[in-house]
């Protein structure tokens, strides 16, 4: 695994455990709502993007798409 990949997965898993305390979930009720509903697959696919964002931005975005496929956290 190169440093790319290291850096892509710490900051999904800094993401889902902000989303987590944001909701006032349990951070595996986290990843498992942002997977179904298609939250890291986003994070994956823009994160030369998402991580030059503020987290509440981040978040807000995260939102929005699993919203926008299904989810219903807020």
């Amino acid at each position: 695994m190169g440093k790319e990949d290291v850096n892509i997965l710490d900051y999904i898993v800094i993401c889902i455990s902000e989303f987590a305390s944001r909701y006032e979930m349990h951070v595996r009720d986290a990843y498992i709502y942002l997977s179904r509903n298609k939250g890291i697959e986003f994070l994956k696919e823009f994160y030369d993007v998402e991580h030059t964002l503020s987290f509440d931005d981040v978040l807000d975005d995260l939102t929005a798409v699993c919203r926008k496929n299904g989810g219903t956290v807020c």
